[in-house]
C-alpha cells in the first residue's frame, strides 16, 4: 500500500464504479478498479440525466465533455397512449437550467460511460484490472483485502461495491438477497433519426401513458439518434440468454395494439429503420432502510449495488453520480477514521435514495394505471400541468 496515500478498491467498472473512481481520485486517493468484463463497454441504451446529476458532472469539470455527446431537450410532454392527446408538458432547456442551475440531458449510456472512463483515466493514480472481478472481501484492522476471480488478492483502505444489481460485495456485506422481479418487461431500441420519417423524429422527451404500459422516447447523441423504451406488464422468457430478440418487435406491436396511431407508427418504424428491440426484464430491491444498508466498516455500496431502482423517475445514473459526489466529500475528511467517513457517506445518502426508490415504484403504478385511477391521473395531469411534472426536491437536491 502506498505510504501517505490511501487506497480505494472499487468493484465494478460501470457508470457507478467509474464515478466512484473519479471521486476517490479527486479526494487524493489511489484507486484500484476491478471489472469482470474483458473490456470497458456499456449496452446500447439511453438514459436521462436531470439537473441534479448534471451539476455533479460540472463540478468535476465534465460539462464540456457532456455537451459534446448529449442532447438537451427543450420540452417534456406526457401524452395518452390510448388517444394520443397531450396531458401535460413542462419546459426544459434554458428554463430548467435557470431554475436548478444545470441542464436536463439525455444521452446514450455508452457515451456517459466513455465520458466517465476518460475522466477517471486522466485523474492520475488509477489502475484498472479487466476480466478480474472481486469475488469476496475481508475486513481487518486498518485495511480491506479482496480476493479476485483470478485468485489474486489486493489490499486497500476501503472497498466500494459498485458491481450492480446482483452485487457480490453487497451479498457478502448484507447477506444474500435475491433481486426482486418487477413483473415489467422493457423493450429498448436506438434508431438514427435520419432513418425515420420526418414526422416521427423528436427533439423532446415524450412519455406515453397507457393501461399496464408506457413508452418513453427522447433524442440522444446531439439529437442525431432517438432512444425509445416501451415497458409493459409481462413474464420474461424462461431462457432469456437464448431468446430470439427478433421476435420482440411482433410481441411489442401486439402489446400496443390498443394504443393510438402515432405511437404505433413510431414503434413500427424502428425495425423499418434497420434497428431492433432488445428485451430486459426489470428487477429492483426494496427501498434502503437505513445507513447500514449502504456502509459497514470499511466497505460501502454505491449505485445499483446499493439501491437499484425502477426507471420510472429516470434517476438510476443520477443517483450513482450523486453517491460518488457524497463519497468524495466523505473521503476528503482527512484525519477521520475511514469507517467514520463511510458512516457519514451512508448517513448523507440513505434517506434520499430511499425516497427516490419509493417514488419510482409509485410512478410505475401511476404510469400503468387502469380504470378510474387512470381517468383520475389524466385529469390531474391536465389540471396540474408542469407543476405536477416538476420535482424541486429531486432536481434541486
Amino acid at each position: 500500500m502506498q505510504q501517505n496515500k490511501q487506497v480505494v478498491l472499487i468493484a465494478g467498472g460501470g457508470i457507478g464504479g467509474l464515478a466512484a473512481a473519479i471521486a476517490a481520485s479527486r479526494a487524493g486517493c489511489a484507486v484500484r478498479l476491478f471489472e469482470r468484463a474483458p473490456a470497458f463497454a456499456e449496452v446500447g441504451a439511453g438514459l436521462q440525466l436531470g439537473p441534479n446529476g448534471v451539476r455533479r458532472l460540472r463540478d468535476w469539470g465534465l460539462e464540456r465533455a457532456l455537451q459534446a455527446v448529449a442532447a438537451f431537450p427543450e420540452r417534456l410532454q406526457v401524452r395518452s397512449a390510448v388517444t394520443g392527446a397531450e396531458l401535460a408538458a413542462m419546459p426544459l432547456g434554458a428554463d430548467i437550467a435557470r431554475r436548478y442551475g444545470a441542464a436536463y440531458a439525455t444521452l446514450h449510456r455508452a457515451d456517459l460511460h466513455g465520458l466517465l472512463l476518460g475522466a477517471a483515466q486522466s485523474q492520475g493514480d488509477l489502475q484498472t484490472h479487466l476480466a478480474d472481478a472481486v469475488a469476496r472481501h475481508r475486513q481487518s484492522d486498518g485495511q480491506v483485502t479482496v480476493t479476485l476471480t483470478s485468485g489474486a488478492t489486493a489490499a486497500g483502505d476501503v472497498l466500494i461495491g459498485a458491481d450492480g444489481l446482483r452485487s457480490v460485495t453487497r451479498a457478502q456485506l448484507l447477506g444474500e438477497q435475491a433481486a426482486r422481479a418487477s413483473g415489467h418487461l422493457a423493450y429498448r431500441a436506438m434508431v438514427r433519426q435520419a432513418d425515420l420519417p420526418a414526422a416521427l423524429r423528436t427533439a423532446q422527451v415524450t412519455a406515453w401513458l397507457g393501461p399496464r404500459l408506457h413508452v418513453v422516447q427522447y433524442p440522444v447523441r446531439r439529437g442525431e439518434w432517438m432512444n425509445i423504451v416501451a415497458i409493459r406488464h409481462g413474464t420474461p422468457p424462461a431462457d432469456l440468454d437464448g431468446w430470439d430478440h427478433a421476435a420482440n418487435a411482433a410481441d411489442l406491436e401486439s402489446a400496443l395494439s390498443g394504443t393510438c396511431a402515432p405511437l404505433q407508427d413510431t414503434v413500427r418504424a424502428v425495425p423499418r429503420a434497420g434497428s431492433g428491440w432488445r428485451l430486459w426484464p426489470l428487477s429492483d430491491r426494496p427501498p434502503v432502510r437505513g445507513p447500514l444498508d449502504l456502509a459497514r466498516g470499511r466497505v460501502a455500496l454505491l449505485g445499483d449495488a446499493a439501491h437499484p431502482m425502477r426507471p420510472y423517475l429516470a434517476q438510476g445514473a443520477g443517483m450513482a453520480i450523486e453517491d460518488a459526489a457524497a463519497l468524495q466529500a466523505a473521503l476528503e475528511a482527512a484525519g477521520t477514521p475511514m469507517a467514520d467517513r463511510l458512516r457519514h457517506y451512508a448517513s448523507q445518502r440513505w434517506q434520499r435514495v430511499a425516497r427516490v426508490q419509493a417514488r419510482a415504484q409509485r410512478n410505475g403504478r401511476i404510469f400503468h394505471a387502469v380504470g378510474p385511477v387512470r381517468w383520475g391521473r389524466d385529469l390531474a395531469l391536465r389540471w396540474g400541468g408542469a407543476r405536477l411534472l416538476d420535482l424541486p426536491w429531486l432536481y434541486g437536491g
